[in-house]
């Protein structure tokens, strides 16, 4: 008989639900443990959680353990696959998904963080997540510092507001995170949308605008928050509008208060 050790399984599960408003499904007739994490609307998986003996995922360990599936970026799924308790995925693509003991293994904020990956990955047009009564609200976006001039953010309106380009799905009373590429490479100001959908029609060579939105800067970031912090949380690269993973914001928090 498999022996089941310690499980991260509620906790997962709990937080799936307190942060996505996710409630586990078991498609699987007859089986109870197997539990998917779907998104609401497009009912595509970010989560599978599955019991697994060790031996068959090429572990010389007796019994078995709680496992989740994830989705993963093929650039990412390398190196993590280094970190003890991640593995390539059991029973699914070995390119594009990745497999975490929730035995204890791997830290609950490390399992936390890659669950926030797998969410944005497969979290399809964000006009099908806001549909679901899911929407991002907080957003990393990119800002070129060859358009961008750093200093117009100090040298706002009499509201201590500034214009920037609209970005995606932004919404008034989100918060932005302007992330300056190379040579900054950081994210250097948390901003709150204050107005957005003001019409702009502006294009030259390098850019074409045709929507503005109004952010008001919150804080400051001196030094910036580097490209190597968000790495640790998922975001490889900023080419365009995403969504801030929550232990990155978490972390930001309580490193920048």
């Amino acid at each position: 008989m498999t022996q089941k050790r310690r499980s991260d399984k509620q906790w997962l599960l709990k937080t799936a639900r307190e942060t996505y408003g996710t409630e586990a499904d078991h498609p699987f007739s007859g089986d109870t443990d197997t539990a998917v994490l779907r998104h609401a609307l497009s009912r595509k998986w970010y989560g599978l959680v599955m019991h697994v003996p060790y031996r068959r995922m090429g572990l010389d360990r007796e019994g078995g353990t709680d496992v989740l599936n994830l989705k993963c970026s093929p650039i990412l799924a390398g190196s993590l696959r280094e970190q003890a308790g991640i593995l390539p995925a059991y029973h699914m693509n070995k390119n594009s998904w990745i497999s975490v003991l929730l035995d204890g293994t791997v830290p609950k904020k490390t399992v936390r963080m890659l669950l926030d990956v797998s969410f944005e990955l497969t979290s399809g047009k964000t006009k099908s997540a806001r549909s679901s009564g899911f929407r991002i609200s907080h957003w990393i976006v990119p800002a070129n510092p060859r358009l961008f001039d750093l200093a117009e953010v100090t040298r706002t309106d009499e509201n201590g507001t500034f214009l920037f380009k609209q970005s995606s799905s932004v919404c008034v009373g989100d918060t932005v995170y302007l992330y300056v590429a190379a040579p900054v490479s950081g994210i250097t100001f948390q901003c709150e949308a204050v107005e957005t959908d003001i019409p702009c029609d502006y294009a030259d060579e390098h850019v074409t605008v045709r929507k503005l939105m109004r952010l008001k800067v919150r804080k400051a970031f001196d030094p910036p928050v580097g490209l190597a912090l968000l790495r640790e949380h998922g975001v490889t690269t900023v080419r365009g509008p995403r969504g801030m993973p929550l232990s990155l914001r978490e972390e930001i928090a309580h490193r920048w208060p």
